[in-house]
């Protein structure tokens, strides 16, 4: 059997220093490869992003700067196909530039007579109706096209797109594997914990004077917060949940922040609030410049429970099989529990922290239960994910 090659450019929201939108990168990297694997195609990708030479380093792969025209032109046209996604790349919530953007990278690649694929994107907002006919008909010229949730299944539909024409699946992160074991660098994943008041850079070779303090086997609830509403109501209540939960419990919190440097700034925010907790017997503790996805899938894997606003801190979560406690500022944080079967704990607009701090806390108690109940599913969904790697090896294989 002859190997052919492929050549696949992606496009998407990569070399901004997003965890989660790395961690997309990467899982559909690691799909494709492993599908291509099983046929007799070599999928050699060139990345679009906004930092070319950190994508190429992280990911031993090609990478061309995705403003850059003419190099995006060439590289296309190079090409055998695009990849647009996955993530919430065609809404206009945050701006108005996004959807034109991304849309019109397809549209150059259909231009180019090229195939192109939609893959697992979570749709929308689409809040201006002026869009919606560019999405049309971008989406029906594509040769595949799938989303990660029921409600941009329904969107497309409403545009004209067949239900045989879309296929829902998880998020691509779903199948992100976990780093192969490696001896840890000394330098690597710094990382500060609160000892009494003192913050502590236990990589920095800082004596802790007290060490009886420091509580190694604590069960680990992850936090992944972000700012968004102005007054900052909802950090102020998830400080006031985590202080109450550390009233009836000795924990280790840990602070993830998944996009940096502004979900840092906003982790901050909230151990500021949290004061002395070394009295109750908790601590409080943060990953520095981590944007690995692969690592951050690690530190996700090793909590008990995990608190997020970023959608993808709960996808990291749950594909370890740790309860996710979602908190929505967005419609596809809560459509992404209800594929678990659960609710958000609260939104941005209306949370309250003693039910924060009550659920988190039944979880850290139930969590064999939860396991229980979510274990099959959640494997399920991991598999899933692995569907459009699939659909696209195939396709590059049939027009081969």
């Amino acid at each position: 059997m002859v190997t052919t090659s492929q050549k696949l450019v992606i496009s998407g929201y990569y070399g901004f220093r997003n965890s989660g939108d790395e961690a997309v990168l990467k899982s559909i990297l690691t799909a494709l490869e492993e599908e291509s694997q099983r046929s007799n195609i070599t999928i050699e990708p060139i990345v679009l992003s906004g930092d070319p030479e950190s994508t190429t380093s992280m990911y031993g792969v090609r990478s061309v700067h995705r403003m850059k025209l003419k190099d995006v032109r060439e590289a296309i046209k190079e090409s055998d196909g695009l990849i647009s996604g996955g993530g919430s790349l065609l809404q206009d919530a945050t701006g108005l530039k996004s959807i034109p953007y991304y849309l019109g990278v397809i549209k150059l690649a259909q231009w180019l007579k090229k195939p192109t694929f939609i893959y697992a994107q979570g749709i929308g907002p689409v809040n201006r109706k002026i869009f919606n006919p560019m999405i049309r008909s971008v989406f029906k010229a594509c040769k595949y096209v799938s989303v990660r949730d029921e409600q941009s299944a329904d969107y497309l539909r409403g545009l004209g797109l067949q239900w045989n024409q879309i296929h829902v699946v998880p998020d691509p992160v779903m199948g992100l594997p976990l780093p192969e074991l490696k001896s840890p660098e000394p330098s690597s994943n710094a990382q500060e914990i609160t000892v009494g008041d003192q913050a502590v850079d236990l990589n920095a070779g800082d004596v802790i004077a007290d060490k009886t303090s420091v509580h190694t086997k604590l069960p680990v609830v992850g936090v992944s917060v972000r700012f968004w509403e102005s007054d900052r109501k909802e950090l102020t209540a998830i400080a006031a949940g985590l202080k109450k939960l550390c009233s009836k419990k000795a924990v280790h919190l840990r602070f993830m922040p998944f996009h940096l440097p502004i979900d840092e700034q906003a982790s901050r925010f909230v151990m500021e609030m949290l004061g002395d907790l070394g009295n109750k017997g908790s601590e409080v503790s943060i990953t520095k410049d981590l944007t690995d996805p692969q690592l951050m899938l690690q530190e996700v894997s090793n909590c008990d429970v995990v608190i997020g606003m970023r959608l993808h801190s709960l996808i990291y979560a749950a594909s370890q099989y740790v309860p996710p406690v979602g908190i929505s500022y967005d419609p596809k944080i809560d459509q992404f529990m209800l594929r678990l079967d659960s609710e958000t704990v609260g939104s941005t607009d209306a949370l309250d922290g003693d039910k924060l701090a009550k659920t988190v806390a039944n979880l850290l108690d139930q969590r064999s239960q939860w396991l229980k109940e979510h274990e099959e599913s959640i494997t399920e969904l991991k598999q899933e994910a692995r569907v459009p790697a699939q659909q696209i090896i195939n396709y590059l294989g049939r027009k081969g």
